[in-house]
This record gives structure tokens, sequence and C-alpha cells, in this order.
């Protein structure tokens, strides 16, 4: 998940699918919604018989499209080109909010004068490779330490200007010549978004599986900043996340690069506590520690730097291992024993044969799943065989959603509590209590070890049951994430509580994120009351929303100067004269200062406090620090020379730029850089390949449907599915097939640089010839959720797509690769 700032791109939605009906445009761009999001779409289509604008940008006119006041074709890929040209025309007509972003974004402050951007590539790169150097990436400081702000937002050091630089010559015509997208129709998009606000955008995976993902959700948060429309009810960036509790498991921490709560993951370069709380601030730092509070209970004390030593140190040389690179090493031997749970890797990881060669690696593969997946039996696969596999696999049987208890958390951020409905089948159990079973007997083994490094074990609280309960308590496990007061051990309320506690007197195992979830007032997320009196779609008491009830992030940015509503039909929150009150829970700022004051004006959580419109390298003094008083024995200093936040910048630039995907059948229309620079060279090049142009013309592109989803492991294992959806397709134009001549039937096959699939052809006018830099282009779609287990088979796209990937999330490119496609079998 990108960080929750704007200056990134959200990973949740910042505010909510029941606020979207307070929308006068809706622009859905890399998200089919009424296919993979269909629940969703309810409130798309409220805000439609409102009188909201529809803008579907795609390239296949999917069934969202099918409703869309304004369908616009895009070539996979180059979305930042059709979006460089709405903040042209917002610059070039001057429609930005300028009250909105003098007060609430870095618009005025002054760029380091070193900065530059040449021809694709910005001040820091080295021909030689690795990183940028970010020295550049900077503002102009004062004596203070804080950056120097223009006088006008005309002044040429200024941000406002350096973006206004960055996007002077992506015209209509210059989309079009990217895209693909037509000029009316890029003009027609421009002009709906920005005269119709508040406006919302919605994305998914067809934005964030691109080598470019973030900086393409950067564009999104420049264009909401630029309009005022963050912070807003019926606007914001609003990701639509995967049904199955993917934002639960994000905050989780099911990445490699952050701790529960997105706080950052310590590296070797941080061996101490000191040197973390100085490298991350305070702030975050605090959350920490109550986080291993919960995680090593009174294990965790001053003088053993609350087991900060425990926590496995990354190198700092390397960025944390993502998805990809985890393969790569499965491929270089690097494990011996491997844990799958929800997943189906062996049919939605790019470049398959990676991951069937990588699974043969291991002496033990252990794998918790519902049916027997293309992943635990990837040594049946039909290319293999499984006399020369020694892998040995266990398949754990998994209970369904339904079959049991716990939370999910939903892309709005409200956690939402649920019983189990059924019990699950046979030997079938809840993974919950199949992880906890597991680590107690890792315990078990551990627990005459002596050895140092085997602390982090024997230290471990794991203590979730419950009288009368068989198994995991999950509401314990709540609690826990929740957290104590550690004096009274009552659940704390709210997560400003950890702000202001001693570190060590409080716990929560998320850090506050889900801190008011339960409480001695009972299990919120079970709240099912679902009035709203402001009629906004708050529903202020209908189960949980992270942060601390909050249902629109930023809140604050929805007032003018004097803390009053900026859209009195829209409002949020407003200053009565001595605190804040309103429909929704205040964003950031303090409740009890006014909107003339710094801590009652802050709007975003980013280190300046400011919506980044140029994504800057910054660390915010700390002024005053806290005198905290501290157990005896640990240094009280700790504390006192933390930056407050501290903002590394983005890997490949502070502002978005046109790149072409790593695999493209065109050259770059803007600058002589072709893709993205800072993309991490893949190892394994016998397998990981690239294709020419001149072999592979077409661009292949990858989506669900609804039938069936995602990998496909239970709904190819349910009949009445099937029936509806039996076999996979390859969608291509009237054009392409009268060309080839293939009719719908017939079957096709789809070759890449990695290998080939045979699929059947789907003609249709879905999808259109597009023209692209003088050069007819042909889109080639194919759903993914497909594979050799299961009542219906098929192949796998992901056998051909490349494992080109974004450098700050690690996401893969399955969405624009170079294919060729020729009629018949293989």
């Amino acid at each position: 998940m990108a960080s929750l700032a704007p200056s990134f791109g959200s990973g949740a939605m910042t505010n909510s699918f029941t606020d979207m009906k307070n929308a006068n445009v809706i622009l859905i761009g890399g998200n089919n919604t009424a296919e993979c999001h269909p629940l969703a779409m309810r409130w798309v289509l409220e805000a439609q018989k409102r009188g909201a604008k529809l803008i579907v940008v795609d390239p296949r006119f999917n069934r969202t499209a099918k409703v869309a006041d304004i369908y616009a074709p895009v070539r996979p890929g180059t979305d930042i080109g059709y979006l460089g040209a709405i903040v042209k025309y917002i610059f070039d007509n001057k429609f930005y909010d300028e009250e909105y972003i003098k007060a609430h974004t870095n618009a005025l402050y002054k760029v380091n004068p070193t900065f530059a951007f040449n021809d694709g590539l910005f001040s820091g790169y080295n021909p030689q490779g690795g990183p940028y150097k970010k020295d550049s990436w900077t503002y102009q400081l004062g004596l203070d330490g804080l950056p120097l702000k223009a006088d006008a937002l005309t002044d040429p050091d200024c941000v406002l200007m350096k973006l206004k630089e960055q996007f002077k010559d992506y015209t209509f015509e210059k989309a079009y010549e990217i895209t693909g997208m037509p000029v009316d129709k890029v003009k027609l998009v421009a002009e709906t978004f920005v005269k119709n606000r508040p406006g919302t955008i919605l994305y998914a995976l067809g934005m964030t599986q691109k080598s470019v993902g973030v900086q393409g959700i950067r564009m999104y948060a420049i264009i909401q900043l630029l309009l005022g429309n963050m912070g807003m009810a019926g606007g914001g960036i609003n990701a639509n996340r995967g049904e199955p509790n993917v934002q639960g498991s994000t905050d989780m921490a099911a990445l490699a690069h952050i701790l529960p709560g997105y706080m950052p993951m310590p590296s070797d370069a941080l061996p101490t506590l000191n040197d973390y709380v100085k490298a991350v601030g305070t702030a975050k730092a605090k959350k920490t520690i109550a986080l291993l509070k919960a995680w090593y209970g009174d294990k965790a004390t001053p003088e053993n730097e609350f087991g900060y030593h425990h926590i496995p140190k990354r190198s700092a040389k390397e960025s944390a291992a993502k998805y990809v690179p985890i393969f790569e090493k499965l491929n270089q031997k690097a494990f011996e024993m491997g844990f799958i749970f929800a997943q189906n890797p062996a049919v939605s990881t790019p470049n398959l044969d990676m991951v069937w060669r990588g699974l043969s690696n291991l002496d033990l593969l252990v794998v918790a799943e519902i049916f027997e997946t293309e992943t635990a039996s990837f040594w049946q696969h039909p290319d293999v065989n499984p006399k020369d596999i020694q892998t040995e696999v266990i398949l754990l049987p998994a209970a369904m959603a339904f079959e049991k208890a716990g939370t999910m958390t939903n892309s709005a951020r409200w956690v939402q509590g649920k019983p189990a409905a059924v019990p699950a089948p046979g030997e079938a159990i809840p993974d919950g209590d199949m992880i906890y079973e597991i680590m107690n007997r890792v315990k078990e083994l551990y627990a005459n070890s002596s050895d140092p490094k085997d602390k982090a074990i024997l230290d471990l609280t794991w203590h979730y049951e419950a009288p009368g309960h068989e198994g995991i308590d999950m509401e314990m496990v709540l609690k826990e994430m929740n957290g104590y007061d550690l004096a009274t051990g009552k659940l704390l309320d709210t997560g400003s509580q950890i702000a202001k506690a001693e570190p060590g007197t409080v716990s929560s195992g998320l850090g506050g994120l889900y801190t008011g979830v339960i409480t001695e007032e009972g299990n919120h997320s079970l709240r099912h009351d679902n009035s709203d009196p402001s009629s906004l779609g708050i529903h202020p008491k209908w189960t949980f929303a992270w942060p601390n009830n909050t249902r629109v992030l930023w809140n604050r940015g929805s007032v003018d100067k004097n803390g009053q509503p900026r859209d009195k039909d829209r409002a949020l929150v407003w200053w009565n004269g001595t605190s804040w009150v309103g429909n929704d829970i205040l964003d950031v700022a303090a409740k009890d200062k006014g909107p003339d004051t710094p801590e009652g004006s802050k709007v975003f959580s980013t280190g300046e406090g400011k919506g980044a419109l140029f994504r800057a390298v910054y660390k915010q003094p700390q002024k005053d620090a806290p005198e905290l008083t501290l157990n005896p024995g640990y240094d009280p200093n700790i504390f006192k020379v933390a930056p407050v936040i501290t903002e590394p910048g983005i890997a490949d630039g502070p502002m978005p730029a046109h790149y072409e995907p790593i695999e493209s059948p065109v050259q770059n229309p803007m600058f002589k850089q072709q893709s993205n620079p800072m993309m991490r060279p893949l190892e394994l090049q016998e397998i990981q390949k690239s294709g020419d142009a001149k072999d592979f013309p077409y661009v292949l592109t990858t989506y669900m449907v609804t039938e069936q989803f995602l990998s496909g492991g239970v709904t190819r294992n349910t009949p009445q599915l099937n029936e509806l959806m039996p076999s996979n397709f390859a969608e291509i134009s009237t054009t392409l097939a009268k060309k080839l001549g293939v009719k719908s039937g017939d079957p096709v096959t789809i070759s890449t640089a990695r290998g080939k699939v045979t699929i059947d052809a789907m003609v249709t006018e879905r999808i259109q010839t597009l023209k692209v830099d003088g050069k007819d282009i042909e889109v080639i779609g194919v759903p993914w959720g497909w594979g050799y287990k299961g009542l219906v088979h098929g192949e796998s796209i992901n056998k051909v797509t490349n494992s080109a990937a974004d450098p700050n999330t690690g996401t893969p490119e399955y969405k624009a690769c170079s294919c060729n496609l020729t009629k018949g079998g293989n």
C-alpha cells in the first residue's frame, strides 16, 4: 500500500462507497466497477440518478462503460498521457482552486534551485545504474529548517510553477499521440471532470499493475488537489480494493516494507531503537513501541529497547523483498520451506515458468486452501514430470470466509465484524486457527533454548484462547490490535492516547490504526445501525472506520480559512468558535485548536502537513521536543532529536512523467527515455525475457470477470458459475480478426518472449483499433483467472505476462505486455 498521504496515492479509499452519491462527476480509470466491485456500482448509479456525470476510461468497452455518460478508450499503460493533458488544461485556464492550494498544498513552497528534469530524467540520475540521488528533490529552507514560501504562485521557483512546467507539453493532441484517445474525447473528459466539482476518482488494479503505477495514482492526487476535491464529500481518490480482505491484509502488514499499521520496517542501518526513532520520528516510534508491547508484553522493557532487537532487520542496501524478487530467490534456492495462505501464485504470478521452477526447489511447501488449487498441485502441471519434483506438499483444508468469525476491512477502511454463518465441513478449520497452532508448536520446540536469537520466539505473547472457545478467539486478537492502557488494563478509545502516553505504558498490535474498534463500550465492528443524520452517506454507527471512525480522510480540507464549510450542502466538519464539530470525525487537525492556528489548520498527514503537488524529500524539524519520563535505566533523550515526520520521496521522481511500458510497440512520444528508468533489473534472464515490438506487435492486457473471480480457486469449482463462464477467451477487435481470418470460437495462440498459450477468440467491437503515434495499435484482452485445476480448465494468460514492476511497490506490469497473435493452436 502506498502512503495514505495524497503525496503518494492512497491504497485505501479516502472517502467511502456510500459517499460516492455526493459526487457531481465520477472518473473511473483502471477499474471495471460494475464487474469487479458490483456492490460499489450501486453508489455510482445513485450518483448518476442525482445528476452526476460518469466518465469511464478503459482499453475495453466494459460493463461499467455501458452505463457511462462518457467512454474514452486508452492504450494500456499510458494513463499519465491523458491525465497530464487534464493538468495542462487546468493550468491553461486557471481552473485550480487558488485559495485551497495556497492553504492546503505545497504549491507556494520554493524548490531547490538545482532540481531539474531533462528529456525524461530527473536530476540525480546515475547513468551507471542504481537509485536516484535525491539531494535536489528538496525545498529551499529557512534558518528554522522550514520550507521557504514564495510571495506569489507565479514565482518560478515555487512548486506550482514547477508542476506547470512539467506538464506544459501535454496537449490534447499529444495525449492522443500517446494514448490513442481521440482529441475530442480527451478534451471532453478534461472539461467534464474539471467543471463539475466535487468530483471523485475510482481506480483499482488497472492503474496499479504498471511500471508507473504509483506515479499514475500521483496524477490523480495532483488533479484532485488542484481542484480542491481532497477532503470533500463527493471528492477524494478511491481505490476499490479486492473483495477478499485486501485492505485488511495490507493493514496487517502483508507487505515486506512495513510493520502492522504502516510503520516502517527497520533495516540494518537502524540497529538500535534510538536510531529508529531518529529516522522515523517520534509519532511513528511511539506507535512502534506500542506494537512491541502488544507482541512481547512484560518482556518488552526500556532496558531491552522494548524488544526492538527481536525484529528482523532487512538490508538497507536492498529494497524490501517484494513479489517478483521472492520468486527469483526461490529459483536461486534461497528457501527450503514455504507457506502459502489465501493465494494461488501458480495462476496469479507473471511469467509462470518462474513459479513452477521456483516451487520445485523447496523441500516442503505448505498450502492452506479451500480447494486443491494449481499452487497446491504445481507438480501436476501438464508440462512437468511429477517424478522430477522432490518437493513435499502439504494441503491444509481451510474454511471459507462465511465459515469463520473475525473482521474484514473493506476499501472504505470500514472494519466489519462477522460471526461464522455455518460451521466448516469435515477437517477444514479457519486459517487463523492453523497459524495459532503452528506457532504454539514452534514455541514448544524452542522452549528450552538458551540461544539469544530464539528469544524473539520465547518472549512472544501468544495467548488468544477464551473460556469455552475452541481454537483462537478472534475477538481477543481484535482487542490486541485495538490496544490497552497497561496501567489500568482497559482498552484504549482513540489513537491519540498512544501519541500522548509515555512509551511502554500502552500497547496496540496495529500501532493505533484500529484503536477505537473495540473498547470497554463494546465491539464497534459489530455495529449495524445504519442511521445517517447528515444524509451524506457517513453512517457513523455502522461498524468502525479507521482512523478513529473517520469516514472522509483529511476532511479539514472541506472548510475555508475561517473553518466554515466550503460547500454547505456537503458539510463534514466545521469550527463553532471553540472546537471542531460536524457530521464526521475531524481528521489530522487538533480538535480544540482554531482554523488560524498551525495545529488547527493542518489537513494532511505528510511531513509538511500539506498536500504534495511536488513530492519532496523532507524532514520536518521538531520544535520543543516533549520531555518524556521513561523508566529508570533508559536514555531519556531518545525522543528529543527526532523529526516529526520524514518524507523519503518516491523512487522514480517527485513529479510524474509519461514512460512507455517495458514492452511497447512505439517509441516514447515525450522523451528519449523510453521506460521508467528506476525499474529494478530482472534477474533470471533465461526466464524473464523481454520482447521486441517487431516480433510482438500487439498489446496484451489482463482483467477479471465476475463469474470467474480472481485466480478462480473458488469460482471454477462452482458449477453454477461454470455454466455462465465455462472457458477462457481472448478479446480481439474486428479489424484484427479480419486481418488474421479469425472468427469467434476459433483457437488463437498468444505468444510473448516468455512463451505461448492457446485460447479461444472472442471477436468484439468492445475493443477498437487505436491510432497511436501514427500507427494502428491492436489491444488483446484476456481474463487471467484460469488454470488446470477445478471443474473447468483453461490456460493461464500469466504464463506469458512479464515481471517488470513499479519501482515503489513491486507490482508487476500485467496490464501492458507486447505479444503476437496467430490463428490456430500451438
